[in-house]
């Protein structure tokens, strides 16, 4: 996890809460964690993901229940969480397209709760899980600093992502309480299933192994900045414990721009699919035809190094869905 690794001593015993901790980077997380020994509660409600992602690690209680149900919140946060990474949310563009109250509720007033439940609690810090997606495509400049930001925005998802970060921002300002903001590039890797809400990724790969042509949305020339979920992990723990962390927003991505194109042929390549690719007319909401992150400001206040290149992660996610081929066709189908 980097050159430095002395700040993953802090987790030695520490009470963590994790929303969203059942979900593709929430799992990957707490698992860090109770390798750390840390004592880790994980809030999930299960809507998009499965208890056994968690079940089998030590030091690691779920509690099924959402962000915006009060009892749920008090039962977590009567652990006494000395950290909390808030991760829950109603995930996808397109699902906030199709449920847009649902994300308003879950993304807006859930954060909004969070917030107030740590700060009672006595939770030194909430790390908020924002979205790369809220950054304006045709106003961002490359590569895509903290800075980038823009109201021309083209989902509910977008406005409610910036809307936790705004509030962040208030318990920061008025109450001058530790809160950090980051940023995830196309988080990637092993745990994540395909859907029809889900990522690139786990549904070309989901596609591939069945022998079939990946459907491209647009002609392949878009990029995105792929990165690695263990490298959001890591970037995840230092944000918890740094104080230069404090009151900041950092991007957390590889700082690499691959085209999608490239991305369906190393799948293809990995997989052993030759059904080759297909391309469908872009979504309404996609604007986004770059996406390139500076990790500058992460590698210089936190020592943010991304430890995985696409390749190897694809190719580490290609196993992971081998090794659980029968269990993903399962919770795929339903």
């Amino acid at each position: 996890m980097g050159a430095n690794s002395r700040y993953l001593n802090f987790y030695q015993g520490t009470p963590v809460l994790v929303t969203g901790g059942s979900g593709a980077i929430g799992s990957n997380l707490c698992r860090a964690l109770a390798g750390l020994g840390a004592t880790v509660v994980a809030l999930d409600d299960l809507s998009s993901s499965d208890r056994s992602s968690v079940a089998d690690l030590p030091n690691c209680v779920l509690v099924e229940g959402g962000v915006t149900d009060q009892a749920a919140l008090d039962q977590v946060f009567g652990f006494k969480p000395r950290v909390v990474f808030h991760l829950a949310a109603l995930f996808a563009n397109q699902n906030s397209v199709d449920h847009p109250e649902r994300d308003l509720l879950v993304n807006g007033l859930g954060t909004l709760k969070v917030l107030q439940s740590a700060r009672l609690a006595g939770a030194d810090r909430v790390v908020y899980a924002s979205s790369s997606s809220l950054v304006g495509a045709t106003t961002a400049q490359m590569p895509i600093t903290e800075e980038a930001l823009s109201t021309e925005l083209h989902t509910p998802y977008q406005i409610t992502k910036l809307l936790g970060e705004l509030y962040a921002n208030y318990f920061k300002n008025y109450y001058k309480y530790q809160t950090v903001r980051v940023r995830f590039f196309n988080s990637y890797g092993p745990g994540e299933l395909p859907g029809p809400y889900r990522n690139v990724i786990p549904n070309f790969v989901y596609t591939a192994m069945q022998r079939q042509p990946l459907c491209i949305t647009g002609n392949g020339d878009e990029t995105r900045d792929w990165t690695y979920v263990g490298d959001i992990v890591d970037g995840l723990l230092r944000a918890a414990v740094f104080d230069t962390a404090v009151g900041e927003l950092f991007n957390l991505a590889s700082s690499t721009e691959t085209r999608v194109r490239d991305l369906a042929l190393w799948i293809n390549e990995i997989t052993g699919n030759d059904a080759g690719i297909v391309h469908t007319a872009r979504r309404d909401w996609d604007t986004h035809s770059r996406r390139w992150a500076s990790i500058a400001k992460a590698k210089r206040l936190l020592g943010y190094e991304p430890q995985t290149d696409l390749y190897a992660g694809l190719q580490k996610t290609v196993t992971w869905f081998r090794e659980n081929w029968p269990d993903i066709q399962s919770r795929v189908r339903g």
